[in-house]
């Protein structure tokens, strides 16, 4: 390797796209080739970028397999930039394996990271989890560590770690300034902000407040009940029910929350779950039904009562005189007015939603990063089809709330960053099983 690639290649080692150019700008050879197309990466021209990392890739002989898998490591990073989610992990495998075969164990790191990243980004925490899990970074250089840093403190935002987040993001900050690349410190710099920034809204006695992350943290832990709009399902001292796969139940599980210590008139929750106008007795025995499973699932953290009005949660903490749970029916005990004032030994009840409630507030996050998404990105980071996430971009362009540009498969989306806001609560969050 001649003087010119080697100060190259030092120049975006150390964050300088412009002084690396300056060097190999001319040059069609293959090392000068895969420099050209990593230092346009880093400005942002990332179609430019795609085509010279390709034409390095066929420059380099059968027998620079290194290099090749070098090129393959650099198109990968570039289909991430881009929000190509869908590049063949199969490949980037391929390319690891003789990186490490050959010693290079700090870009078959960087190799694994990426594959992290995608994980991250699509909702496969565990698998993420799992993945950075083999990773020992004390090796490793130090814009390495911090990136390592970097995805454990965004594993642990999805996972409502504030904690660790902030532990993962003071470990990255050390080895950004070791590491002397501003474009790395600024990135964590932005992450600090996003676990400061208020990232879901406290509803309670019929008032809301922003909470940052370490609050949420806190208050799922605690002994209060719950209502988790974000993740749909209820929490209790750490441990969470889902409601997931059960909209209906979900949807008056947070109505009655959201009128605690009352009760929800009946008409009301059928107008929220059922979307019907006017209740009529097919409505009510469908509500008596559906409430009927709720109180099965909730029984191991609340009961719900019938009251001439409606229903009403009650948590099992709660001191009552009749300690059985009842049944609606003709002999089910009401109570004959709601209880306005609850009393001191009450458990807590609350509804935690997202800080922005959009209708289609997960592509709005998804989107949030400041990158551009394809539509077929999204559906898969969103687990839908790619005709649903089509027609969730129409409606939000016809609001104004996102823009495309490009025609076709090349069409990329993308909004402005929410400002003063984190993204973490609303991503969508994984299901059961997924």
């Amino acid at each position: 390797m001649d003087s010119l690639v080697t100060a190259a290649a030092h120049a975006l080692a150390a964050g300088d796209p412009l002084g690396a150019l300056k060097r190999v700008a001319l040059r069609d050879d293959a090392p000068a080739l895969a420099l050209r197309g990593i230092a346009m990466a880093q400005l942002g021209e990332l179609t430019r970028a795609k085509t010279l990392i390709r034409s390095a890739a066929r420059a380099f002989g059968p027998k620079e397999a290194v290099a090749r898998a070098r090129c393959v490591v650099a198109e990968a990073e570039i289909a991430l930039a881009s929000r190509d989610l869908h590049w063949p992990s199969k490949r980037l495998d391929a390319a690891r394996a003789t990186l490490e075969a050959h010693g290079d164990r700090a870009n078959a790191a960087h190799a694994r990271y990426l594959e992290v990243r995608r994980l991250l980004l699509i909702g496969r925490l565990d698998q993420a989890e799992t993945m950075l899990a083999t990773l020992d970074p004390t090796s490793f250089p130090p814009a390495l560590r911090a990136a390592h840093e970097l995805m454990v403190a965004g594993l642990a935002m999805r996972r409502l770690q504030a904690k660790s987040a902030r532990a993962a993001l003071q470990r990255a900050t050390l080895a950004a300034g070791h590491a002397g690349i501003p474009a790395l410190v600024a990135e964590i710099d932005h992450a600090r902000l996003l676990l400061n920034a208020p990232a879901a809204r406290l509803i309670a006695h019929g008032e809301a407040r922003a909470l940052r992350l370490d609050e949420v943290e806190t208050l799922l832990a605690s002994s209060a009940l719950v209502v988790d709009a974000c993740r749909h399902g209820v929490w209790h001292a750490g441990t969470m029910l889902t409601l997931a796969r059960r909209p209906v139940l979900f949807t008056l599980a947070r109505a009655l929350t959201e009128a605690w210590p009352g009760d929800a008139p009946r008409d009301a929750l059928v107008a929220l779950a059922f979307r019907a106008k006017h209740a009529d007795e097919s409505h009510r025995a469908r509500l008596r039904v559906e409430i009927g499973r709720l109180r099965t699932v909730l029984a191991p953290l609340a009961t719900i009562r019938a009251t001439d009005r409606g229903f009403a949660l009650v948590p099992h903490e709660h001191k009552c005189h009749d300690a059985h749970t009842p049944h609606e029916g003709p002999s089910a005990p009401r109570e004959t007015h709601a209880m306005r004032n609850p009393p001191q030994e009450m458990v807590e009840v609350v509804v935690l939603t997202r800080p922005v409630e959009e209708k289609h507030a997960a592509v709005l996050a998804l989107l949030a990063d400041g990158e551009s998404w394809s539509s077929s990105a999204l559906a898969l980071a969103l687990g839908a089809s790619q005709r649903t996430a089509q027609r969730i971009l129409d409606a939000l362009a016809s609001a104004d709330k996102v823009q495309s540009f490009g025609q076709g498969r090349a069409r990329r989306w993308m909004t402005p960053p929410m400002p003063g806001f984190a993204t973490a609560l609303l991503l969508p969050p994984p299901l059961p099983g997924d």
